[in-house]
């Protein structure tokens, strides 16, 4: 695909195909991501529309095979090599041959025989070296429609024709009253600057892929199984679930798996971009690709091929890269209309030139048409959008940030107001018991074993936390009957023959208990930012357990970036007031929304959109994922897990808080660069086409010859991949100012 009028030609045959859903082609990727229904036509219907529009399908890639599109790019880049070097010293040696008044040898040289020269030296130029625009065009014309191709041949031909015409029927322009000039130099110089474009173009698209490749190459090609008493190098696509491997220190380990036996210092970075070792020990998890730094250890292997976490990221990059951003349909409206559009401007060019300025002669009306159609450049417009988010997808993926795809990046670029849940997000997720108080005339240990026995099940983190102290203790549970669990409050049960309560200061309203003398000391625990966990025997409140989860160190740290970069933040839990609002003081956060009820974080979301605001929502992507659904932005903090993904637009694998500023920077990075991409491919068509047309002719005499044209159009697509590149410097460099939305 050479522009962004063959993505429209290659989606619109795609869905043409039965059972397709949806389709997204990605000119810079060179690949389309499609959906369709269980019964569909199949690959084979894929790969016959796409060679009917003239393009060649290059299959599905997987696990077992290079990348395809790889390959293809790099023997492109050969190919297209060649040709350049093959045009540039012809061309170089037809300009030479065209300036008989500069070189004192060719003045003695006969007309008609430089003529026959020159003729004999552009031919291979314009159908060799440019071979694949004619292909093109022709192939597009005997679908009745036009791409950039179609322009480049078009203009090419149109001088060479003439030229030719010129050489071997000079007649015939003379008794037209026109000069027989011939422009071989023109056709060729065309010819070999925009093969130069294409090359520059198709290096610079290797690099926007450069992440994903690095995440590819760090595939383990072998892997040490356990069989019996020996140890057998396999490669890593015979490893089966369940087998056992052995790591040494320095290698990469090939497959998912849990630690069996041995202790390891594991550098995870390609996951989640953290570059300490992890300490690894036995049940511990290890991951395939991730390098095993020192000790030698066994695991067994659990996920394997395509359902590693190695696997899934590249996936789910690929398919981000794959996607468009909304801010890319204006680009494709105008890629609709553009080349026609272009012969329109060019073919009035022309009439305009021969008719109102006839003193001008048919020549410069014929040199002015082939600037336009030479200049006008659809890539560009094609280009300015994935580029943009192949690199910025990369750059966060490299980091630890999976983001979904453009849409995703767009999103995120709106962003006014970030909400942070706070258990396990702001927080640790380890809260630990701080203080126990009794009634008078209690037991402690009696109460923390009432409060054992009912938590004794308890996903709960407040609930573990009581049962780990309680153990610590040597406190054994008594048997529970008739549990009931009270989402938002705490839990009911029956231990003997009463009743216990074990829940928050709301448990007790809804049951219309007074905390009686246990209110000061909940209300002094609270204040000092801790849990108070009320424990009530029939209607009696006999103890109070406190619990603290202490922020995580980096989390005041994320909050003032975020208020950096001008969003505003909020904190949302399940926790009363006044233990919300000691949290919030220390991290610095001042809107708080407390009191919510699990199945209620949703609605407060949707409440805060309803006021204008543009939401993004962090959590630990699987107990908030209806708040993360109902967000604009979902960010999931640690998490890598399928249901984090599906749940999340943002996943950030490192359990690190200033990964989400960090990932709404790269956003609003990708999208200004893509803005900066957008706004120079129309400036560049709006004034070279004009320029080319010859607008500026009658107030400075300025004319703009198809070799100029040429160069500048090869130029403006190399410039829009090379801004989408100079992402990577911009991400990297570090202290300078957050970019803020405009």
């Amino acid at each position: 695909m050479s522009c962004a009028a063959c993505v429209r030609r290659v989606e619109s045959a795609l869905r043409q195909v039965e059972g397709v859903t949806d389709v997204a082609v990605n000119l810079a990727t060179a690949r389309a991501t499609l959906s369709h229904r269980p019964q569909w036509a199949g690959l084979e219907a894929l790969r016959d529309v796409v060679t009917d529009q003239g393009y060649v399908y290059l299959g599905v890639p997987g696990d077992d095979r290079a990348d395809p599109v790889q390959e293809e790019r790099e023997r492109e880049i050969r190919d297209l090599t060649r040709r350049f070097v093959v045009g540039a010293v012809l061309s170089v040696v037809i300009f030479a041959g065209s300036m008989t008044q500069g070189l004192p040898l060719l003045r003695d040289v006969p007309r008609p025989v430089l003529l026959w020269a020159l003729f004999l030296l552009t031919t291979p130029v314009v159908f060799w070296v440019g071979s694949r625009f004619i292909a093109g065009a022709f192939k597009a014309a005997r679908r009745k429609t036009s791409d950039m191709n179609t322009l480049v041949a078009v203009g090419t031909l149109a001088a060479y024709l003439y030229s030719v015409l010129a050489t071997f029927i000079p007649d015939l322009f003379s008794g037209a009253g026109v000069a027989a000039h011939v422009y071989y130099d023109g056709a060729a110089t065309i010819v070999t600057l925009v093969v130069l474009g294409r090359l520059l173009e198709a290096r610079a698209k290797g690099k926007t892929s450069l992440a994903i490749r690095r995440l590819i190459d760090l595939k383990p090609k072998t892997a040490r199984v356990i069989r019996g008493n020996d140890e057998v190098d396999v490669p890593v696509e015979a490893v089966l679930i369940g087998d056992v491997l052995r790591v040494r220190p320095g290698e990469t380990i090939p497959t998912d798996g849990i630690l069996l036996s041995g202790n390891s210092g594991v550098d995870e970075s390609m996951l989640t971009g953290e570059s300490l070792p992890v300490a690894k020990e036995a049940g511990s998890p290890v991951f395939a690709a991730t390098l095993n730094r020192v000790g030698t250890f066994t695991f067994t292997a659990t996920k394997v091929g395509k359902e590693t976490a190695l696997a899934r990221i590249i996936r789910l990059v690929e398919e981000a890269q794959g996607s468009k951003a909304p801010i890319q349909r204006l680009a494709d409206r105008v890629a609709a209309v553009f080349v026609p559009v272009v012969f329109g401007i060019g073919l009035a060019t022309f009439a305009v030139w021969t008719v109102c300025a006839p003193q001008a002669g048919f020549s410069l009306a014929m040199l002015n048409f082939i600037s336009v159609l030479v200049i006008a450049c659809p890539c560009a417009l094609g280009l300015a959008t994935p580029t943009a988010v192949m690199v910025g997808t990369g750059l966060g993926a490299e980091r630890g940030i999976l983001i979904k795809g453009g849409e995703s990046l767009e999103k995120a670029y709106k962003l006014t107001e970030v909400i942070f849940d706070k258990t396990g997000t702001l927080t640790r997720g380890t809260p630990e018991v701080t203080d126990v108080l009794v009634a008078d005339g209690e037991d402690p240990e009696r109460i923390l074993q009432a409060a054992l026995s009912i938590e004794a099940g308890s996903e709960h983190p407040l609930g573990q936390a009581i049962v780990a102290r309680a153990r610590e203790k040597g406190i054994a549970p008594r048997s529970v009957e008739r549990f009931t669990a009270l989402a938002g409050f705490g839990a009911r049960a029956v231990i003997g023959a009463e009743t216990w309560l074990l829940g928050n200061r709301r448990l007790l309203e809804a049951e219309g208990i007074s905390p009686g003398g246990m209110a000061d000391a909940a209300g002094r625990l609270t204040a000092d930012g801790k849990t108070c966990v009320f424990v009530v025997e029939g209607r009696r409140p006999v103890g109070l357990i406190a619990l603290a989860d202490a922020p995580r160190a980096e989390a005041r740290e994320a909050i003032a970036a975020l208020k950096a970069m001008g969003l505003k933040v909020a904190m949302i839990t399940g926790d009363n007031r006044a233990t919300a609002r000691a949290i919030g003081d220390r991290l610095g956060i001042g809107d708080i929304l407390a009191e919510v009820l699990p199945g209620d974080k949703a609605a407060e979301v949707r409440n805060m959109q309803g006021r204008g605001e543009t939401v993004a929502m962090v959590g630990d992507g699987i107990n908030d994922a209806p708040a993360l659904s109902a967000a604009d932005i979902g960010i999931a903090v640690g998490a890598g897990t399928d249901v984090a993904i599906a749940a999340s637009d943002i996943t950030l694998m490192r359990n690190d808080l200033t990964a989400v500023p960090d990932a709404i920077r790269l956003s609003r990075l990708t999208m200004q660069t893509i803005r900066q991409n957008l706004f120079w491919a129309f400036v560049y068509n709006a004034i070279g086409i004009p320029v080319a047309a010859g607008a500026l002719y009658p107030f400075f005499g300025v004319l703009l010859n198809p070799e100029y044209a040429a160069a500048a159009m090869a130029l403006s697509s190399v410039s829009v991949v090379t801004n989408s590149l100079r992402l990577r410097r911009r991400w990297r460099k570090q202290g300078g100012p957050v970019p803020r939305v405009p």
